[in-house]
């Protein structure tokens, strides 16, 4: 069955090999077939869609607000027949069932992205499959190459033996599973059903990810996690007293193989295939190829996996880089299961620092040229704020970085003293080196200021950003629009805490909407001034 679902302006395509689902928002208690979330409009178990005899059906099961088709409620009527290009709205969520999607996708190997979990039965004993064979997947013997049985042994064998390299040239998940079933498909090509099943461990979920099927096929969530918790592949066979009607999902499958997909001692999933013809033999050579093909399906799987893992972290700590220091960086990438989004209260120090002749260069400055300056002030200004324990806030016509946070430092008032007079003397070296080259010279002026912010992480983890708010923001702002070019004017809230190693002078500085206010110019440091002579509690 595939299903085109749209919410508000997104749109994914959810298939399944299932005839029957129940759409909704999924909780732990309940799962669904088809999650819905985050509608809020839609109802926990709110209707299911299903095929009988050739022709799709829909009903509401009692949602709080409906199910609408074509505009028509259905509400309380029972069942009502799809016909093709029915438009279905559950809440705020239009679906769309694919009526031509049987054929396609009995003749071709289906991937689904977001996976389609396995529904837990009602009882965990299959009284309507009687296990076969199990065999343990730890202690299989290794599989020697047939001296008699013909082509199809060699053929087989060979298979087996190349499947490593011929996985090893899919680069991602979504090519990789695919082409597992597809060797799946040619290495048991008796069988009716292949499907590929990956447990998620942070939710315990049973996902199926890739299938192909001549006759659809019902998966069991008590076999597969059988085999996973066992480790033993095992073959099952239909019972001769189960009554045909008891159990329709799986009518027409008689036998079949189930393997756990194992790497280094973790279950990942598993391998599952099914037959129609009850007499089909399946012999021994049968279940030690399926085992051995599971272990190199894992392995792969296992593989890719862990490359997505390490692309994705090396993007995440490109994003973290751009705001934090490399230390900072790998200590949250370290602690992320502990890093929490939020924000808290606490003192900090802010640092404001603008160029401020951008307007001087020309009246109309080229774009290359503003481009350039505000480059080479940046990339001689982040270094020292790093190196000083900084983390930065927001690029614009100059830099604004935090002292104090994320991490807690005792002596962040004097980090934020000791990175100014340190980026007024990495601007000057930058000067030298423009003037070489005929470049305007880059002047910037520094506020900062210290008391009470809030602050805090905002975002997923792989975007996230640090962010201050409040009007202490606002009051550090002030002192950066009052220096002048060269200049570093610091609060008395900062001058109180660095006056101990700090030369600095009283001025009075004009602000709009505040008036005169006060405040200290920093010269320089004291001679002999020791590294941690601040006083930060004043």
């Amino acid at each position: 069955m595939r299903i085109v679902c749209l919410f508000r302006d997104t749109q994914k395509v959810w298939e399944t090999p299932e005839k029957e689902i129940v759409f909704g928002r999924s909780e732990e208690k309940l799962p669904i077939i088809l999650d819905l979330s985050p509608d809020q409009r839609v109802s926990r178990m709110h209707g299911r869609i299903w095929e009988e005899s050739g022709l799709y059906w829909i009903e509401d099961l009692n949602s709080s607000r409906g199910t609408q088709v074509n505009g028509v409620e259905i509400k309380g009527k029972g069942k009502q027949q799809l016909r093709p290009h029915d438009a279905i709205v559950a809440g705020q969520t239009s679906l769309r069932v694919d009526f031509d999607d049987s054929k396609r996708l009995a003749g071709q190997t289906n991937y689904l992205e977001h996976g389609t979990f396995l529904l837990p039965e009602k009882c965990h004993t299959e009284s309507g499959v009687a296990i076969a064979k199990d065999v343990d997947t730890t202690a299989v013997e290794p599989i020697l190459p047939p001296e008699r049985g013909g082509d199809n042994s060699a053929r087989r064998f060979k298979m087996v033996c190349d499947l490593p390299f011929h996985l090893a040239t899919k680069t991602t998940l979504e090519t990789l599973l695919p082409a597992i079933i597809d060797q799946l498909v040619e290495l048991f090509s008796g069988a009716k059903s292949w499907a590929l099943i990956l447990h998620d461990r942070e939710t315990d979920e049973l996902m199926l990810k890739a299938y192909h099927y001549v006759q659809r096929t019902y998966l069991s969530e008590s076999l597969v996690r059988r085999v996973m918790a066992e480790r033993k592949a095992l073959i099952w066979k239909k019972s001769s007293t189960e009554d045909a009607g008891e159990n329709p999902r799986r009518n027409g499958m008689e036998v079949g193989m189930y393997a756990p997909l194992l790497w280094q001692g973790e279950s990942l999933g598993a391998i599952c295939t099914g037959a129609r013809d009850a007499e089909s033999e399946v012999t021994d050579e049968d279940v030690k190829l399926l085992v051995l093909f599971a272990q190199y399906a894992a392995m792969a799987i296992a593989s890719q996996r862990l490359q997505e893992k390490l692309r994705h972290e090396a993007i995440v700590k490109a994003n973290l880089l751009r705001q934090f220091s490399p230390t900072v960086a790998n200590y949250l990438l370290t602690h992320r299961s502990r890093r929490k989004v939020g924000a808290r209260r606490s003192e900090v120090s802010i640092l404001h620092a603008n160029i401020r002749n951008l307007v001087e260069m020309a009246p109309e400055p080229e774009p290359n040229e503003v481009a350039a300056m505000a480059s080479d002030f940046l990339k001689v200004l982040i270094p020292v704020i790093f190196a000083n324990h900084g983390t930065l806030l927001r690029y614009a016509e100059g830099i604004s970085a935090i002292f104090g946070s994320p991490e807690t430092d005792a002596r962040q008032v004097e980090h934020a003293v000791r990175a100014a007079l340190q980026m007024q003397v990495a601007v000057s070296k930058l000067n030298e080196s423009r003037e070489l080259g005929s470049a305007p010279r880059v002047h910037c002026g520094i506020g900062i200021h210290c008391g009470e912010f809030v602050h805090g992480f905002i975002g997923a983890f792989e975007q996230l950003e640090f962010t201050v708010f409040g009007r202490a923001v606002e009051e550090a702002a002030r002192y950066c629009s009052a220096a002048a070019a060269t200049e570093i004017l610091i609060s008395p809230e900062v001058y109180e805490r660095v006056r101990q190693f700090v030369e600095a002078e009283q001025a009075t500085i004009q602000t709009e909407g505040e008036g005169s206010l006060k405040a200290y110019r920093v010269r320089g440091l004291k001679e002999n001034a020791k590294v941690g002579a601040a006083s930060q509690g004043g």
